[in-house]
């Protein structure tokens, strides 16, 4: 089966991932999108983390009722802080009968020579990017590339950090029970 690997902090997960992640879901030749919750990601800070447990809550209960997509906690049993390419490896040898692509934004991908063994993971696995406004691929590297306009919104976690810190509504950013989760629990208010 072809599965496309989502990875990301998802701090909180929002409708602009979800968004692209269905899309691509739909417009490709994936069977499923699995979002990958990366507990430590090694370019963010640890200490600006909703807690990993319950940043993979808020994803599970997120798409519940999406055959389509998937959340993963693989990362959470391999050493910290996580690298894609450990990922993918220790994938490979779980799922042998499955081909794993990367998912990620072109902003990211002009980032990928900063990646833990770069090359390798060009050489062995495809990419589908979607486009990003003012981060245009010059370079590929060499990868297996497919490019993808998925809707985008004006939408970040950090935006939903800061409405919650000042007291403004994250109502219609995340889905329904994700506001109703993080507002229950007071996360991200401090």
């Amino acid at each position: 089966m072809k599965i496309g690997l989502f990875f990301g902090s998802f701090n909180p997960i929002h409708n602009g991932h979800l968004m692209v992640a269905s899309y691509i879901a739909n417009h490709s030749d994936l069977k499923q999108v699995w979002l990958v919750v990366s507990p430590q990601n090694p370019h963010k800070a640890q200490s600006s983390l909703l807690n990993e447990y319950d940043r993979l809550h808020l994803a599970q209960i997120a798409i519940e009722d999406d055959p389509q997509l998937r959340v993963s906690d693989i990362e959470f049993k391999l050493p910290k802080p996580s690298y894609t390419i450990d990922t993918l490896t220790y994938l490979q040898e779980q799922y042998p009968q499955h081909e794993f692509s990367v998912i990620m934004g072109g902003d990211s991908f002009q980032n990928i020579p900063k990646w833990k063994n770069f090359e390798t993971l060009i050489k062995n696995y495809s990419f589908i990017v979607y486009r990003r406004p003012g981060f245009e691929i010059t370079e590929t590297h060499g990868a297996n590339i497919i490019y993808l306009e998925a809707p985008m919104l004006e939408l970040s976690a950090t935006l939903i950090r800061n409405n919650r810190k000042e007291g403004i509504t994250i109502r219609y950013l995340v889905p329904e029970k994700v506001r109703e989760e993080i507002e229950n629990n007071n996360y991200f208010k401090d």
